[in-house]
């Protein structure tokens, strides 16, 4: 393979190793989606590959080739599910695999890379961290290093994925992509491109990780100070060298969503799709929502990259979601500690059709004068109108409200 790019036959060449390896994930339609955007959107689930994201079809493409020359096994860099596809890979080849991923790595993806087989080694603030240490060990003991993005066979086995989505949608107008490193956007945009050049691609980089749109805007490839965003999954500071330079030659154009869109997308995804799906995979999504590309009336394929989001981040993006949507209020205020004051403001609660969803009575608190208690009370409600509502009629029967954010 010529390591300085990738071509559609080395993407059919890697469909060909996955067969009874990766999963053939769906292409669905979604209704709800193509009437928020006016676009005919179909999302692709990789979400439901195994392991939970696209990063098995790359790692696996690029192991099951260099098994023979790993006797020392191999090692990688990852913010977690790149780990989970070597993880996975080298299990089925039987080599060992070491994975350096940074301190501050969801559990979750933490915990299925052990569970596969692999070791795991914690080290730095960040994707880039852990790459600086992977390529430490692999200097020390010999590994094969396993690039999360920036090698020829990772791209190849990643631009499957758009040779399933032009099997399944042939009349396809335009593609949107998740872009951490590249890798994902480079193979897909191949893929595509070789076959359907008039078709768009679009890639979506979160707005606190832009490196790819730099790269692009500067025409050189150069390392970000920071990558701060929830998206963990391309929270990366310097695109590859291949990926850009493929990326320059076959993407349309980028985008960035900042993380209250993602957050919001990922929520939407949950509640009215019922899919769970990580920072990362929410991007193009997000993107859609927010009208940040003009795809009205046309078919749309946009890849769900990953599902591995951590419980506590979906708890918080749920929480806060749900207060941007006017649909959750909590506030405190003071009551006379007397009986009957408490059922008062519950009666009145009802009356307005809040759902309770917890109360906390405290009349010890120092700062809280005798003879008075404090509450504090979370609700569920309808929308903001409905807490303006809340809001205001309370006041009128003399409650004061602080409104806890």
């Amino acid at each position: 393979m010529d390591n300085d790019f990738v071509t559609l036959q080395n993407i059919l060449e890697a469909k060909e190793r996955l067969q009874g390896v990766s999963r053939y994930t769906p292409l669905e339609p979604s209704e709800i989606l193509s009437k928020k955007t006016g676009a005919h959107v179909f999302i692709k689930l990789e979400n439901l590959q195994k392991t939970g994201s696209f990063k098995l079809r790359g790692a696996y493409n690029k192991i099951s080739v260099l098994a023979q020359e790993a006797a020392q096994g191999v090692v990688a860099a990852s913010a977690g599910n790149h780990a989970q596809g070597v993880a996975f890979a080298s299990s089925q080849v039987g080599i060992s695999a070491t994975i350096v991923m940074p301190e501050g790595a969801p559990i979750t993806k933490i915990e299925s890379t052990k569970a596969l087989g692999a070791d795991v080694v914690l080290s730095g603030q960040g994707y880039d961290d852990a790459f600086r240490k992977a390529q430490e060990i692999q200097h020390e003991n010999g590994a094969v290093f396993v690039h999360a993005f920036d090698d020829p066979l990772v791209i190849a086995g990643q631009g499957t994925i758009g040779l399933e989505i032009l099997e399944e949608l042939p009349d396809l107008d335009a593609v949107v992509v998740p872009i951490g490193g590249g890798g994902l956007i480079a193979g897909v945009a191949c893929a595509i491109k070789e076959k359907r050049p008039e078709v768009q691609v679009i890639g979506v980089e979160a707005a606190g990780a832009p490196c790819m749109l730099e790269a692009f805007k500067s025409g050189a490839v150069h390392e970000l100070k920071s990558a701060n965003t929830i998206a963990d999954g391309i929270a990366v500071r310097r695109p590859g060298d291949l990926t850009f330079n493929m990326a320059r030659k076959y993407v349309d154009q980028i985008v960035t969503v900042d993380d209250e869109e993602i957050a919001w997308a990922i929520l939407m995804l949950l509640e009215s799709s019922k899919l769970m799906v990580e920072g990362a995979g929410a991007v193009g999504i997000a993107a859609l929502l927010h009208k940040k590309c003009d795809l009205s009336g046309k078919k749309v394929a946009v890849i769900i990259s990953g599902g591995n989001i951590d419980v506590n981040v979906i708890s918080i993006i749920i929480e806060r979601g749900l207060v941007k949507a006017g649909r959750y209020l909590r506030f405190k205020t003071i009551l006379t500690d007397k009986p009957g004051s408490l059922q008062k403001l519950l009666s009145a609660l009802a009356n307005f059709g809040a759902n309770v969803i917890s109360i906390v009575h405290d009349r010890i608190k120092p700062n809280v004068p005798l003879k008075q208690a404090e509450v504090e009370i979370s609700l569920e409600t309808r929308n903001a109108s409905h807490i303006s509502q809340i809001v205001e009629s309370l006041g009128k029967m003399g409650y004061e409200l602080d409104i806890l954010r």
